[in-house]
């Protein structure tokens, strides 16, 4: 699944506004996400995905249902152009064909689906590819989000009929029916809601054709331009990848995607990342790769990555994830 690099404040703005009565909080939320204050006071500062989940992981030390409560913040509004073409739609089936045709543009970290099952209609995500720590998280945030979005398109509420979770139940699980006013199902085969699918046909209260069409082609315009960065980004990654172990500089890199350090940074820069945390991010990849599956020697890891020495490659592994390199193999 594809997500943009680059996001808003939206999401972190949020979740400082849950803590807001507790103003203490701020420094430890923020920390280590290297989004300052002044960032904060600007509307159009762009952020990481990275820097996020920092903040989104901070908070969970706070409150662990955390993710159903972002959800249950998250209108379909928050979703931009994909969000108004949805609300433009002629009925609710047309607005769900349009945000699974356009997923990236909804920047999430799963693969969404709409499978009919009988009368039953299935909203399931899977397939995520991310910080396995955030996984019940991101799934919390994503699930109760998009049952926010059905009740925004409809006007009020859709009745579901079930709803099932592939982990174990947690602690806060009576906050589900907030969401989810239906039986759950913890530990089960899949992550999703369902409703009747004769609800797909129901005509929305905003449709305008009108409106819906310019939306549409504001979507097109926007996806393409997208998946062209997208593109780009992956070669550099692939690049990268195939070099770890002797990885080339920024310089040697731009020569082998064939433009100037400076328009390399550029581009790298205009998707809110740059040189050293994609190499970081690769490495971090393929060190818990290493970790997981080889049974090399940390000296042998580190070697294989493209560091010098050992202990380089504990101290980058431990500002990744930590831990130090021996912990995460245990």
């Amino acid at each position: 699944m594809l997500h943009a690099h680059l996001t808003t404040l939206h999401v972190v703005s949020m979740i400082l506004e849950i803590f807001v009565t507790q103003p203490e909080l701020t420094e430890p939320l923020l920390a280590g996400s290297g989004i300052t204050a002044a960032d904060l006071a600007c509307a159009d500062t762009r952020i990481t995905r990275t820097a996020e989940l920092q903040v989104c992981a901070n908070a969970l030390k706070v409150r662990s249902d955390l993710g159903l409560e972002l959800g249950r913040r998250m209108h379909v509004s928050a979703y931009g152009m994909v969000g108004y073409a949805a609300l433009s739609s002629a009925t609710f089936g047309d607005a769900w064909r349009l945000m699974l045709q356009y997923p990236a543009l909804l920047g999430t970290y799963f693969k969404l689906e709409l499978q009919i099952e009988g009368e039953l209609a299935w909203v399931s995500a899977c397939d995520y590819q991310h910080s396995p720590s955030l996984e019940v998280f991101n799934l919390e945030m994503c699930l109760a989000s998009l049952k926010l979005i059905s009740d925004d398109l409809l006007g009020h509420p859709l009745p579901l009929s079930a709803a099932q979770f592939r982990y174990e139940e947690p602690a806060y699980s009576a906050r589900y029916a907030q969401s989810f006013a239906c039986p759950l199902h913890f530990a089960g085969a899949r992550n999703g809601f369902a409703f009747p699918a004769s609800w797909l046909q129901q005509p929305l209260p905003l449709a305008d054709a009108v409106t819906h069409r310019e939306m549409l082609e504001r979507c097109r315009k926007q996806n393409s331009e997208f998946n062209t960065r997208q593109a780009w980004l992956q070669r550099v990654r692939q690049l990268l990848a195939a070099q770890l172990t002797a990885p080339p500089g920024l310089e040697q890199l731009a020569q082998q995607m064939h433009c100037s350090p400076r328009t390399l940074r550029r581009h790298l820069q205009e998707l809110g990342t740059h040189y050293q945390e994609l190499l970081d991010e690769l490495r971090f990849e393929r060190a818990k790769t290493l970790l997981g599956e080889q049974d090399w020697p940390i000296c042998r890891i580190a070697e294989h990555l493209g560091f010098s020495e050992t202990a380089s490659f504990r101290h980058a592994f431990q500002r990744w994830s930590g831990v130090p390199p021996s912990r995460f193999r245990a």
